[in-house]
């Protein structure tokens, strides 16, 4: 059946990201619905920001378009050229090789739930901005720009 029961779909607490960046992202919840849906050519996650916790380090894609759609609350949008401030029924798009990197950042008192939609691309490269960071989605192993394993 199509529909997907959300409360059905796995709540993954945290990032992969090696020690010290996944702090920032530590309390955020993410929810695979493409996955939960047998997507293969874009996913969508259901994203839940409490206060104070990032959406990711700040990155962009080589190869993969992004999207995301702020369903409740409020989030500060920071990318290279400032901040924005987005509410529910806002949303920000991301196209792939942009080199602006962005992430978001729960500072209100409530919970931010939000939508990220993105495209899969298997060749795609994810750049951290502001540090030593990168992964690809052939892996999904975040290792230094040099291309160095974190140990």
């Amino acid at each position: 059946m199509p529909k997907i029961n959300v409360a059905d779909v796995p709540k993954v607490r945290g990032s992969g990201y090696p020690s010290p960046f996944d702090a920032p992202c530590a309390e955020r919840v993410r929810q695979r619905l493409g996955d939960a849906g047998r997507l293969r050519d874009f996913g969508v996650n259901l994203m839940h920001l409490p206060p104070g916790n990032w959406s990711s380090q700040r990155h962009w894609h080589s190869h993969e378009d992004e999207l995301v759609y702020v369903l409740e609350g409020e989030l500060v949008l920071i990318e290279d050229g400032g901040e924005t401030v987005l509410r529910a029924g806002d949303c920000a798009a991301f196209a792939k090789n942009s080199g602006n990197g962005h992430h978001m950042i729960n500072r209100s008192g409530a919970m931010a739930v939000y939508l990220e939609v993105g495209s899969r691309a298997p060749a795609d490269v994810t750049i951290c901005s502001d540090i030593d960071m990168m992964s690809t989605n052939a892996d999904g192993r975040f290792v230094h720009k040099n291309g160095e394993p974190y140990s």
